[in-house]
C-alpha cells in the first residue's frame, strides 16, 4: 500500500488541474484592449504628465462605473487613502480603527495624518471588519463626548473607521456603516482590492463619506502605478482634487496656493492605460468568476480546504482566489505554501497583522482573536484573469 497523499499535493493537483504545470505567478495585469493606442497617443502628444484628455475621461467613466458622483484620480491607492483620511478630519492624536488583517498602506495613512491606528477583529465570512465584536468593544472601550467617540483607555478621539474589503470581498456594510453611526465614527473605505465588487447592487467605496481605490500592477485593472478616491460630496471631491494638485489656484500664468498640498496627481499615461483596462473589466470579472467556479470545482474534492466565495447577497470581483484551511490543518500552511512554490504554482500567505510589526506593536488594539486565526488558514493561490485554459 503507498503512501497516503498530502494535502499540499492535494493543493498543488488542484490548482494544476484549473491553470496547468507552473511556472505561474499569482497575479499579473491582462493587455488585451487598447493599451497601446491609448498610451502611443499620449506619447505622441507629448501629454505624459499631469495635462491630457486620459485623466478626466478616467476619472468620468470611473465614476460612472462605480456609480460614485465624483471619482479622483490620484498616484496611488496609498495617497488616496492619506487624502481620505485627512479630509475626513482625523487630525494628530486621533485614532483610526483598521483591521489587523490588511495591507500595511491600510495603516501607515493613518500616520501620515499624526494618527494612531487602532486595530480591530475580522470575521470568517468575509475576511472583513467583524462589526458584531467592534460594536460589543466599543460599548466596553469608548464614551460619547460632545458628539465624538473617546477611546476610555487613551482619552483620544477614535475619528474613524477603515474598513477594507479582503482580496475583493465586501465586508458586512451594514453593520459597519450601523456602528459608525451609534459612535458617531466617520467611515473611509479601503476598497484599494475591490473594484468591481458590490454589496447588496451598490459598488464598494461608495458608502462611507469617502472610499479609494488601488490601480496597482498586481490589481484587477491596473494604470502602473495610481490609485482614486470615491465620494457623493461633490464640494468635498473638489477639495480632494484641489488638494491633491499642489493646492494651486486655477489661473493663466500666476503660481498660487492657498494651502499645503500634495503632489499626487496621476499622469496622463498612467491614465490612458486605465481607460482602455476600464473598457476590459466586465470581461476580466467574467474571467475571474470562472476560475473561481474552476477551482471551487477541484478544491470541494479535498477535505480540509475551502475556497472563499462572495459574502451572501454581494458580487465579488475575486481580486485574488483564496484558500481557507480547516483550523485543525493550521498546521500544514507552510508546507504547502513551500510545496506549491517549489512546483513554480506561486501562492501567499496573508499579510504579517499590522498589531505584530514592531512600529504598530504598542498601537492600541481590542481581542484580536478572528484574525490571529485567519492568518494561519489563508492561502491565495494563483488569480489572474488570463490563466483560464482554452
Amino acid at each position: 500500500m503507498g503512501n497516503p497523499v498530502s494535502l499540499s499535493e492535494h493543493v498543488i493537483e488542484a490548482i494544476s488541474r484549473v491553470v496547468g504545470n507552473g511556472p505561474v505567478v499569482l497575479h499579473e495585469p491582462t493587455f488585451h484592449g487598447n493599451e497601446w493606442e491609448y498610451v502611443k497617443e499620449c506619447l505622441d502628444t507629448t501629454f505624459v504628465s499631469s495635462v491630457g484628455k486620459f485623466v478626466e475621461r478616467f476619472e468620468t467613466e470611473l465614476a460612472n462605473y462605480t456609480g460614485a458622483k465624483r471619482a479622483i484620480a490620484v498616484v496611488n491607492g496609498t495617497s488616496a487613502l492619506h487624502i481620505a483620511l485627512k479630509l475626513a478630519g482625523v487630525k494628530e492624536n486621533d485614532e483610526v480603527l483598521v483591521p489587523a488583517l490588511t495591507f500595511v498602506a491600510t495603516a501607515n495613512a493613518v500616520v501620515y495624518c499624526g494618527a494612531t491606528p487602532h486595530f480591530v477583529d475580522s470575521e470568517f465570512c468575509t475576511l472583513g471588519v467583524d462589526a458584531v465584536k467592534l460594536r460589543e468593544y466599543l460599548t466596553r472601550q469608548t464614551e460619547q463626548r460632545a458628539g465624538l467617540c473617546i477611546n476610555r483607555g487613551t482619552g483620544n478621539v477614535i475619528r474613524a473607521l477603515v474598513p477594507m474589503h479582503t482580496f475583493g470581498h465586501p465586508v458586512d456594510l451594514d453593520g459597519i456603516m450601523a456602528v459608525a453611526h451609534d459612535f458617531n465614527i466617520v467611515i473611509v473605505e479601503d476598497a484599494a482590492e475591490s473594484l468591481g465588487s458590490f454589496y447588496q447592487g451598490q459598488h464598494t467605496g461608495s458608502f462611507g463619506l469617502m472610499g479609494t481605490l488601488s490601480f496597482n500592477g498586481n490589481k484587477t485593472i491596473t494604470t502602473g502605478g495610481g490609485g482614486a478616491i470615491l465620494t457623493n460630496n461633490i464640494e468635498l471631491a473638489r477639495h480632494v482634487k484641489h488638494l491633491t494638485t499642489t493646492a494651486k489656484k486655477n489661473h493663466e500664468w500666476e503660481y498660487h496656493h492657498d494651502e499645503v498640498g500634495f503632489n499626487y496627481r496621476m499622469p496622463n499615461l498612467n491614465a490612458a492605460l486605465g481607460c482602455a483596462q476600464l473598457e476590459q473589466l466586465p470581461a476580466i470579472l467574467n474571467a475571474k468568476k470562472e476560475l473561481y467556479n474552476l477551482y471551487q470545482k477541484e478544491f470541494s474534492k479535498i477535505e480540509g480546504v475551502t475556497l472563499v466565495a462572495e459574502p451572501m447577497h454581494c458580487k465579488s470581483n475575486y481580486w485574488l482566489q483564496t484558500i481557507l484551511l480547516d483550523e485543525k490543518e493550521t498546521y500544514q500552511r507552510d508546507a504547502i505554501l513551500k510545496a506549491t512554490n517549489e512546483s513554480g504554482l506561486m501562492t501567499r500567505p496573508a499579510w504579517t497583522l499590522m498589531n505584530e510589526l514592531d512600529h504598530f506593536k504598542n498601537c492600541p488594539q481590542m481581542n484580536l482573536t478572528g484574525a490571529r486565526l485567519l492568518v494561519k488558514r489563508i492561502i491565495n493561490i494563483p488569480s489572474s484573469a488570463s490563466l483560464l485554459k482554452n
